[in-house]
């Protein structure tokens, strides 16, 4: 089974790229490849660009990535209380080559933030959003206070309750 992981966040440190990396090895026999939003970095969208350059190719070279998955495990950065402006770009390109971005792929969809909410905000429009765009999404969670409870060196959630709620989900996900 292949796994397509990614955090939704630019950031080389991104605690929702950790987040996502771990959750998607939670899953048995899973082949987990983590994908880095700086290596699909393209121009602002905007019509005037499209018109001048065409398709962005890594715009297709996401979409092909998530083709290749037989399961999505995104967990997104909130900024301002929405998405990272470098997932938006991302997004946007892509969607001009196909409104089914995430191609009916069953969809883990988490958030993560140092807050007490956990990035519940830009969850919540990910959630009522991504089904327009393909997004088959089986689950969803959200991580409060991340450094409060993930040890990020090694790379797991420290919280026996929020770690158990995790595994719950990633055992009972359907796909």
């Amino acid at each position: 089974m292949k796994i397509i992981a990614f955090g939704a966040s630019p950031s080389r440190n991104s605690i929702n790229k950790k987040l996502a990396t771990y959750a998607a090895g939670l899953f048995e026999n899973g082949e987990v490849e983590v994908l880095d939003l700086n290596a699909y970095q393209m121009p602002i969208f905007t019509v005037d660009i499209e018109e001048y350059i065409g398709e962005h190719p890594l715009a297709q070279k996401f979409l092909d990535k998530i083709g290749t998955a037989d399961v999505l495990v995104v967990s997104m950065a909130e900024n301002n209380g929405n998405y990272s402006a470098a997932f938006k770009n991302i997004f946007d390109w892509c969607s001009r080559i196909s409104g089914k971005v995430f191609q009916e792929k069953p969809m883990l969809l988490m958030s993560t933030s140092d807050g007490k909410k956990g990035a519940a905000n830009v969850l919540g429009i990910a959630k009522n959003a991504f089904p327009y765009y393909g997004g088959n999404i089986k689950a969803a969670f959200s991580l409060p206070s991340f450094y409060s409870n993930f040890d990020v060196e090694n790379g797991m959630i420290t919280n026996p309750e929020l770690d158990n709620q995790l595994k719950a989900i990633v055992n009972s996900f359907q796909f």
